[in-house]
């Protein structure tokens, strides 16, 4: 069981407020080390984000009027206030709401009238879309704007900030008192709301930190997720702030490979975490032309010790090319927004390419069929989480408002996770696709990956994706102009299939 009250602010932030002061010294690395590229830099170190923090609650409670259990729909690219607000909301117990700044003015309408949030904190870039759908958000009361200029109809947060007192007591919320709202990003239907808890943040992530990032306080992070995703909780705040680690951020206003290689040798990065996409662009470069300054042992990325990647399947290709290169391992994950972390290669750990790794605590993966049986090792099925006597302290409460959609992830004592794989004699697992991906064609079931793996490998072929088509003897390949995706960057496979089943 997890403990009755659990708040991560507090158990982070005023704890290395204390330790300072205590000692006298700053800690040797900051919590947040932030660069945009044009000569802006900001380091906080944990007693001064803590310090930065209260004065942000304060801007969300009084000007704003925000109170305990208020949803707040959080739309920032990567800027420093992000974090702030993030902290923030779990100081005074607000439910923090994170949305990329791709949401259209139908994205932010949906989310809005969905959670029915009370308050908005937006950048200026997507200010104009949410003036044209405010009208149609009663439960909307407040507008928070991080820019340095002003806007009619907005608060700004700049102005608010800086009279904002630094004294703030934070509300003691409970265990499993809502922190935060997740929309995912689904291939069918309206997203959902998984609903986290302040111990599944709090308490869930610490393992992560520990044994898939192996993050310890002498490291620096450099987690490339867009900040409204759930990878960025795991990978830019809970996981590397519970083990006293770093989190370096570049703002660039688009991926760049010259400025991303450029940064790794610039900054004292350790740990870098990507997606599949990225490395796949940055291993058609000469990596060795990325080194650092002449050294007694010179060595490119002369930090860098740990690369991790997850999000979809990464190629065998792109993994050997990037070992090659730099002569450092991808570590991939696997996991979901509701529950986090499922399998990893773990620092250490054997690894089996195009294998996700093996299951991670505190989860029991297994293979299941239809009627919750587990299978035995080689079978394909359902990637399913042993419920025990409880639910994991690291799963999401519920999809918020959608009982019949929360029900549906159990299958007698298992959380099925919606995906399908194989575990092999040594228990690593292999993905096989989605439950409603899986193509069976001449009487063999085929996953989607292994021949996108496949085609990938051509150099003419910059993306591809695979669905079944209803052939009267094989089947066809078409190229088309770009391929449908979610708002996470996803192939909609169902798209295709529908497309491409709806033309018989």
């Amino acid at each position: 069981m997890p403990p009755t009250r659990v708040q991560f602010s507090a158990a982070g932030m005023e704890h290395s407020d204390r330790a300072s002061e205590e000692t006298g010294e700053r800690p040797a690395s900051p919590a947040l080390w932030w660069v945009n590229g044009k000569g802006g830099e900001v380091k906080w170190s944990f007693g001064e984000l803590g310090i930065l923090s209260r004065k942000a609650a304060n801007v969300l409670t009084q000007p704003c009027g925000l109170a305990r259990g208020d949803r707040v729909a959080v739309i920032l690219p990567r800027v420093p206030e992000w974090w702030l607000v993030n902290v923030a909301c779990m100081r005074t117990g607000l439910v923090f709401m994170p949305g990329t700044t791709q949401l259209t003015a139908k994205d932010i309408l949906y989310r809005l009238r969905a959670s029915k949030a009370k308050g908005l904190v937006a950048s200026e870039e997507v200010a104009p879309a949410v003036e044209s759908i405010v009208s149609e958000c009663p439960d909307l009361k407040t507008k928070l704007l991080v820019s340095p200029r002003s806007r009619p109809g907005w608060l700004s947060f700049q102005e608010l900030f800086q009279c904002a007192s630094a004294e703030h007591s934070r509300v003691e919320t409970g265990s499993r008192e809502p922190a935060a709202i997740y929309f995912t990003s689904g291939t069918s239907g309206s997203p959902k709301m998984a609903q986290h808890s302040h111990s599944s943040l709090g308490i869930g992530y610490t393992l992560c930190g520990r044994y898939w990032l192996d993050l310890e306080s002498s490291d620096t992070i450099w987690n490339m997720s867009d900040t409204g995703w759930i990878k960025a909780a795991i990978g830019s705040v809970f996981s590397p702030w519970l083990q006293g680690a770093c989190v370096f951020v570049h703002q660039m206003a688009q991926f760049d490979t010259d400025t991303f290689l450029d940064t790794l040798t610039t900054y004292p990065i350790t740990t870098l975490c990507c997606a599949p996409t990225v490395y796949r662009m940055l291993v058609q470069k000469d990596l060795k032309s990325h080194s650092a300054p002449p050294t007694p042992t010179p060595k490119k990325f002369l930090k860098l010790r740990h690369c991790l990647t997850g999000g979809e399947p990464l190629n065998a290709e792109v993994r050997e090319q990037w070992k090659r290169q730099t002569g450092l391992d991808l570590h991939e994950g696997y996991g979901q927004t509701e529950v986090g972390i499922i399998c990893a290669n773990l620092k250490g750990q054997e690894i089996k390419p195009g294998s996700m790794g093996k299951g991670v605590l505190p989860y029991d993966v297994q293979i299941i069929d239809e009627n919750g049986n587990i299978l035995p090792t080689g079978q394909e099925g359902d990637i399913a989480l042993a419920l025990k006597h409880t639910r994991p302290f690291s799963f999401f409460s519920e999809y918020v408002d959608n009982p019949g959609k929360t029900a549906a992830t159990i299958r007698g004592n298992f959380y099925v996770t919606g995906d399908r794989g194989v575990m092999d004699s040594d228990g690593y697992f292999w993905f096989v696709g989605r439950a409603d991906d899986v193509i069976i064609s001449s009487g063999y079931r085929i996953g989607p990956f292994e021949v996108e793996s496949a085609l990938i490998e051509h150099p003419a072929v910059v993306e591809s994706a695979v669905v079944s088509s209803p052939d009267p003897i094989r089947g066809e390949v078409e190229f088309v102009e770009q391929l449908p995706k979610t708002i996470t960057g996803k192939i909609k496979r169902n798209v295709l299939r529908d497309q491409e089943w709806g033309r018989t």
